[in-house]
């Protein structure tokens, strides 16, 4: 019981994920940005055909 209440502690103090959303300009895009959209656009390509 006391190994319960620890992890619920730990879990007590975990960041809370949100989700935003985010508008993408492709003119304002900078190279960081270019480099994420292909990693997510690889991702998503990987995640279809699982």
């Amino acid at each position: 019981m006391d190994n319960h209440r620890e992890n619920q502690k730990k879990a007590n103090n975990l960041p809370i994920a949100k989700n935003e959303d985010v508008e993408f300009a492709m003119d304002e895009a900078d190279q960081a940005d270019l480099d994420a959209l292909a990693r997510a656009e690889a991702a998503d390509a990987r995640q279809e055909n699982s």
